[in-house]
């Protein structure tokens, strides 16, 4: 089982446009969908098209249009049937948000993303219990995405700290996806988590240091390096159309995939690391673990909107990986 938490969900609407954006002017789309979305929502989306056990916990009251839209979904998976996504909601008295993607017809995509709704401190605590409680019988947990008005930059300090003081046989291993404060909140606290997942610019910023990122993977790895120095077991690395690293304290890895026609890279990300999760429960190697995650960014990154890839429509076989050696921390 891995569950997941997404603290900030949202209800994303995606607008393709005939052309270019066009500030100012009045343009046409040729299509427009809504989907529920949200870091976390996307992996387990993404694992459970691959046949995996999940769950999603997050805020919202069952008659939110988010989580009406979320238990209405059915993902198709490849030789099972028609599946829905499990969710655990907390109610809460605020709207879950609503975000809108622009994708241009290059694979450009211009996100707008509001706040969030206000939670309370009451709302805080319940919503760790909720995690802890499934966090229990869980294999990983994934901590992902933004937080609303209301939870502090520490919030994902104090679910990690829960889960461990809950748990009395083996811990779940603990995944993150996050930016901002609460990433750089999570990193200084020293809590330690098995794996981080930044993106170019979110490996800059937790860092300090220039995003040149994809252009120069070797900077990257060395980056990443230094947060295993502070307490991160692996960091998976997504640099867009540049590939992935993954970086251990023992070894570094670069993966590539062939290019693709891209129709929007919303949620490529979220669908690497639950690729990367994916091939985790088949007992693969690091190695492989990185192919199958930059394979399945590239799918998701070939599908419109915010779709998720089946396990059939990923192919780990073309991804290139190569061992960069052990980086020197920067």
């Amino acid at each position: 089982m891995i569950v997941t938490v997404t603290a900030n969900p949202s209800l994303d609407r995606t607008i393709e446009l005939t052309s270019a954006l066009d500030r100012g002017a009045v343009q046409r789309s040729v299509a427009s969908s809504e989907q529920p979305g949200g870091k976390g929502v996307n992996v387990s989306r993404a694992l459970i098209a691959s046949g995996l056990e999940t769950i999603a916990v997050l805020p919202g009251d069952a008659s939110d249009p988010m989580l009406v839209a979320l238990r209405a979904e059915q993902t198709p998976t490849a030789g099972l049937p028609i599946a829905g996504l499990p969710i655990a909601g907390l109610p809460i008295a605020g709207r879950v948000r609503s975000n809108i993607t622009i994708a241009e017809p290059d694979g450009t995509t211009t996100k707008i993303n509001e706040p969030g709704p206000q939670l309370t401190a009451a709302d805080d605590a319940a919503l760790i219990d909720l995690v802890v409680s499934h966090a229990l019988e869980a294999e990983w947990v994934v901590l992902a995405g933004s937080l609303p008005p209301g939870l502090s930059p520490d919030f994902y300090v104090r679910v990690v700290l829960a889960i461990r003081a809950a748990t009395d046989g083996p811990l779940p291993r603990i995944a993150v996806d996050s930016s901002g404060a609460p990433m750089k909140a999570l990193i200084d606290s020293g809590v330690g988590v098995d794996l981080i997942k930044p993106n170019a610019e979110e490996l800059a910023e937790i860092t300090g240091l220039p995003d040149t990122f994809e252009s120069d993977p070797d900077a990257a790895a060395a980056a990443a390096f230094g947060l295993i120095a502070r307490g991160c077991r692996a960091v998976l690395a997504t640099l867009g159309s540049r590939g992935a690293l993954l970086v251990t304290a023992d070894e570094t890895w670069r993966a590539t995939m062939p290019p693709i026609a891209a129709k929007s890279t919303v949620g490529a990300g979220d669908a690497s690391l639950a690729g990367y999760l994916v091939a985790d429960q088949r007992g693969d190697t690091a190695e492989r673990r990185l192919a199958q995650a930059v394979a399945h960014g590239a799918a998701a990154a070939s599908l419109p909107g915010s779709t998720m890839p089946r396990l059939d429509q990923t192919h780990p076989e073309t991804a290139d990986v190569q061992p960069l050696g052990r980086p020197a921390a920067r």
